[in-house]
C-alpha cells in the first residue's frame, strides 16, 4: 500500500512538472499572446517555431526536455527503474493536458525525444533518426514526429529494456500519436502544411 501511494505521489509530482509549460508562460509575457491562440494551436516547440522563430522554439524544446529529464533522474533515484517510469509517465502526460493550463498542452514531442534517451541512449538516437527521416522526405514535423513516437517502442524492444522502460515507451508513443490525430486526418487527406519557421523575435510588448 505504501509503494503504491508512493508511486502515486511521484507520478502526481511529475504531472505538476509536466505542466508548467514553457511556451505558453514565454508566448505570454514575451510575445503578448497564447501561443495556444496562433498558428496550429499547439503549445509546443515546432509551434513557437513557426510563429515566433527560431530563438523561441529551441528555448522551449530545452525547458521541455529538461522537465522530463529532471523527472526521470528523481523517479530513477527513488525506485529505479519502476519510478523513471512513473516519472516520465506523469511528465509527458501533464505536458499534454497541463493541469496549470486548463488541460490544453503541447502533443508530447519534445518531452517524448527526452524520454527516448532517458531510458536509454540509444533509443534515443533510433527516434531523433527516425524523426529526421520523417521530416527530410516529407518536408512536415508532423509525420517526423509520428515516426519518432512509433520509434521510441521498437527500439526499446529492440534494445531488451526492462518491462518499466518498455511500458513508459508505449505509454509515451501511444500518447504522442494520440495528440497528433488531427494531423494524421489531415495527412491522409494531403492538407497537412510544410513547416516553415516564422520571424519573432524574443522582444516583450509594451
Amino acid at each position: 500500500m505504501l509503494t503504491a501511494l508512493s508511486y502515486f505521489a511521484l507520478f502526481a509530482g511529475a504531472y505538476v512538472l509536466g505542466s508548467a509549460s514553457l511556451s505558453i508562460i514565454v508566448s505570454n509575457r514575451l510575445f503578448g499572446g497564447d501561443i495556444r491562440r496562433m498558428g496550429s494551436g499547439n503549445a509546443g516547440a515546432t509551434n513557437m517555431t513557426r510563429v515566433f522563430g527560431w530563438g523561441a522554439g529551441v528555448l522551449t524544446l530545452c525547458a521541455d526536455a529538461a522537465k522530463a529529464i529532471i523527472c526521470m533522474l528523481i523517479g530513477q533515484a527513488l525506485f529505479g527503474d519502476v519510478g523513471l517510469a512513473f516519472a516520465g509517465a506523469g511528465c509527458i502526460f501533464g505536458h499534454c493536458y497541463p493541469v496549470l493550463h486548463g488541460f490544453k498542452g503541447g502533443k508530447g514531442v519534445s518531452v517524448g525525444g527526452a524520454i527516448a534517451f532517458g531510458i536509454d541512449w540509444r533509443v534515443g538516437l533510433v527516434v531523433v533518426g527516425a524523426f529526421l527521416i520523417g521530416v527530410l522526405l516529407s518536408k512536415k514535423v508532423s509525420l517526423g514526429s509520428i515516426c519518432g513516437a512509433l520509434a521510441i517502442f521498437i527500439g526499446a524492444r529492440i534494445f531488451h529494456l526492462s518491462d518499466p522502460k518498455i511500458a513508459l515507451a508505449a505509454f509515451s508513443m501511444c500518447l504522442v500519436i494520440i495528440r497528433h490525430r488531427a494531423n494524421i486526418s489531415r495527412l491522409v487527406a494531403g492538407t497537412e502544411p510544410n513547416f516553415k519557421a516564422g520571424k519573432g523575435k524574443l522582444k516583450k510588448t509594451e
